[in-house]
């Protein structure tokens, strides 16, 4: 498949409570060992990686992200057919690249650059 799905993202009100509550429902190894105390869940057999956390905004959401190479072509092409920018596109220095946009049913998604930034 181009443009894999190669993560997730469970967010709410409560990270700490969330990190918990995946980790006694699933045995989710989840490591909070990072400047953003995000919960990182490492990939486990056929499985992707993801991140278990507090969330930004006042709402609670689970989205996946979507590997791209050219972000700024695929948000154009989503705002085409009707998709909305949420999170234009950032850069966090020595981790990741990342948009938000929600599609025309209203559902959240993630983009990821398919390769790391520099760290500054």
């Amino acid at each position: 498949m181009p443009n894999p799905v190669v993560h997730f993202e469970i967010v709410g009100r409560d990270g700490a409570r969330l990190q918990q509550f995946y980790r006694d429902a699933f045995d989710w190894a989840i490591d909070v060992d990072n400047p953003m105390a995000y919960g990182l869940v490492e990939a486990q057999g056929d499985g992707i990686g993801g991140g278990v956390g507090q969330a930004m905004g006042p709402e609670p959401y689970a989205t996946v992200y979507i590997q791209v190479d050219d972000m700024r072509s695929v948000l154009d092409r989503v705002e085409s057919l009707g998709g909305e920018i949420v999170v234009d596109i950032t850069t966090i220095p020595g981790m990741v690249t990342f948009a938000h946009f929600r599609d025309p049913e209203g559902n959240l998604i993630g983009m990821v650059h398919s390769e790391t930034p520099p760290a500054e």
